[in-house]
């Protein structure tokens, strides 16, 4: 089989290897799809923490079970998804059902070697019913359950207004759900095109170019001198996160989903005055994988929209590099796989 390995930063290459061998409770899945994701573009620049290489990426995927052992419901020929967080169900978090933030956690893609293969193991518990759902859009569950377990994490209600920074594919999955759960919606980028897809795509009403207009004011003027009661950044960008903190209403919440390598800083006195609430939100869990389903069934959503750029897997060593420029317009790159 052949497989896709970013063995530096900047540097991939395929190599020819073997299809993996079925292991107890374990599934083999021939992938059919692959999404492309920001944890993906930020290893290959070498910008990820958590970080090693050699490495196989990719955990946003779809497949076709060949081989399970395990999985008593489920079948050879079966379309799935699956929960890429390998957790060690015995730590603190694992015991307290917080699965997705498991002290021993070890993320397909980052930690160990992920989906950019023709076939892979994963364990068998770790399986998601396609429940009627397209390859493609299995492949964006995963992006799609990290906003959604943001939304839940943050309590996002009918009562808030949510500033989501940053409209790639996670922040754009926040403001759906967001949406979905009744609260307003204000999207900020720097990039015109994206704050052009949420509006066109997503129907969010109010975007700001955090570049070209003064933050503050508009966001004053979108709340009635309210401010956002929460904040959520989807960028990973140091000097976005601490920006973050002067959009805040009081008794509001700062939840923090995009990673980034350095320390944050914010005035202690202007957070401490607010009685505000800073939290981070990690992966997923199979809750959010159901909810994610469930809302794609039902129409609620529409992940299929997000997909400007599809290729083939055997395309995409030569076409990785100009992903990484905003100008190509790309907003969700998939890969089909034969």
């Amino acid at each position: 089989m052949k497989t896709l390995v970013c063995e530096s930063p900047g540097n991939f290459r395929y190599h020819n290897s073997e299809i993996p061998v079925l292991a107890e409770n374990h599934a083999i899945l021939k992938i059919r799809n692959i999404g492309i994701c920001g944890t993906d573009l930020h290893a290959f620049e070498g910008k990820q923490p958590f970080f090693s290489y050699p490495r196989i990426l990719g955990h946003e995927l779809s497949g076709e079970i060949i081989a399970c052992h395990g999985a008593p419901d489920f079948s050879v020929g079966e379309a799935v998804t699956f929960l890429p967080y390998f957790n060690c169900g015995h730590c603190i978090a694992c015991r307290k059902g917080k699965t997705n933030c498991c002290t021993k956690m070890q993320v397909f893609g980052v930690h160990v070697d992920g989906g950019m293969s023709e076939y892979i193991s994963v364990p068998s518990d770790k399986l998601v019913h396609a429940e009627g759902l397209s390859f493609e859009e299995l492949a964006l569950v995963e992006p799609l359950a990290i906003g959604a377990h943001a939304v839940s994490r943050a309590d996002v209600t009918a009562m808030d207004t949510v500033l989501v920074i940053g409209a790639g594919p996670i922040g754009l999955g926040i403001m759906e759900f967001a949406r979905i759960a009744g609260a307003k919606v204000i999207a900020m980028d720097i990039n015109d095109n994206r704050l052009g897809f949420c509006r066109e795509k997503l129907h969010v009403v109010h975007c700001i170019n955090g570049s070209t207009q003064n933050v503050n004011e508009e966001l004053v003027r979108l709340t009635d001198g309210d401010m956002p009661t929460v904040v959520i950044d989807a960028t990973g960008n140091l000097g976005a996160i601490n920006k973050g903190f002067e959009y805040l209403a009081h008794g509001g919440k700062y939840l923090l989903v995009g990673l980034q390598r350095g320390e944050i800083s914010f005035s202690h006195p202007e957070f401490h005055k607010r009685e505000a609430t800073l939290m981070s939100s990690r992966n997923a869990t199979r809750a959010d994988f159901k909810f994610v389903v469930n809302c794609i069934k039902e129409g609620l959503i529409s992940p299929a929209s997000y997909v400007t750029h599809r290729v083939a897997f055997g395309q995409i060593k030569a076409d990785f590099q100009s992903w990484l420029d905003p100008a190509s317009g790309v907003i969700k790159a998939m890969v089909s796989v034969s």
